[in-house]
């Protein structure tokens, strides 16, 4: 993978492919008051420009649409009949659903359960209540602390990367279909040996990119069933942020966007 830092974003590309700079948007800034724990980031497929943010715990059910050019929220979403723990990510499947990931564990993996909600992308932006469904989910091997829930772009497979200081976290896939009426149990496919903090397919499916407080790492993606699924092919240069918490990237697959926590903070 050949990476570069431009316009506030860092552009990325396949060995020996374009960088896709001409796709490369610019930074921008949260100027919502309310969004003061921006703890995931995901690319809107139904509006261009458009990111999809949350706050960390104790926000409440809401999900906000910023505009990447202004910073400005252009809608706010309310989950009906939710009561969030600890939401932590978010991402945009193929199915033109949204995913949050209620799934962090401050305890360090004290919870028997954790929850994903689903709820289709708005046609219109403008404040609006939905109710989503809920997903239960537990792991292979009893509970695990994360921060990062990705939605495969081609499959609508949903995987979660645990977080660990110990270097003894780990990538781990959900069913093939998420059931709404059991216990999804999502089983650990590789290891990630950072506290992976979010994390984001590319569009095209074949690059995952991993993010650290300060750091991020990308992986060529080799699908279920590969083994590993996952290949280092590199670093990612991370830009100097408060608290790195989220990363998405953009939707022509040519950078990468990074976010973090605090009243007014960069994308």
């Amino acid at each position: 993978m050949v990476v570069s830092c431009c316009a506030g974003a860092v552009a990325v590309a396949d060995d020996g492919g374009s960088s896709g700079a001409s796709e490369v948007p610019e930074s921008f800034t949260l100027r919502d008051s309310r969004i003061g724990e921006s703890s995931g980031l995901a690319a809107s497929r139904a509006h261009k420009g458009v990111y999809w943010t949350h706050n960390d715990s104790d926000d409440g059910p809401y999900v906000y649409a910023v505009d990447g050019r202004t910073g400005k929220t252009v809608a706010t979403v309310t989950l009906r009949g939710i009561d969030p723990r600890d939401v932590e990510a978010i991402s945009v499947g193929p199915d033109g659903n949204v995913y949050v990931g209620d799934i962090g564990d401050n305890l360090d993996g004290t919870w028997p359960e954790v929850w994903i909600y689903r709820f289709p992308e708005p046609r219109a932006l403008r404040d609006t209540a939905v109710t989503p469904t809920r997903y239960t989910v537990r792991y292979e091997g009893g509970p695990r602390n994360a921060e990062s829930l990705m939605v495969h772009p081609k499959t609508g497979r949903v995987y979660i990367a645990s977080k660990s200081d110990e270097g003894k976290g780990g990538l781990y896939a959900g069913p093939s279909r998420l059931s709404a009426s059991g216990v999804n149990t999502f089983s650990r496919v590789a290891k990630v040996d950072f506290e992976a903090t979010d994390g984001a397919f590319s569009p095209d499916g074949r690059r995952l990119v991993l993010r650290a407080y300060f750091s991020a790492t990308a992986y060529r993606w080799g699908g279920d069933g590969a083994s590993p699924p996952l290949r280092r092919s590199g670093d990612v240069p991370v830009p100097l942020q408060r608290q790195g918490e989220s990363v998405t990237f953009a939707p022509g697959g040519g950078a990468v966007m990074f976010g973090s926590e605090g009243v007014g903070s960069s994308v």
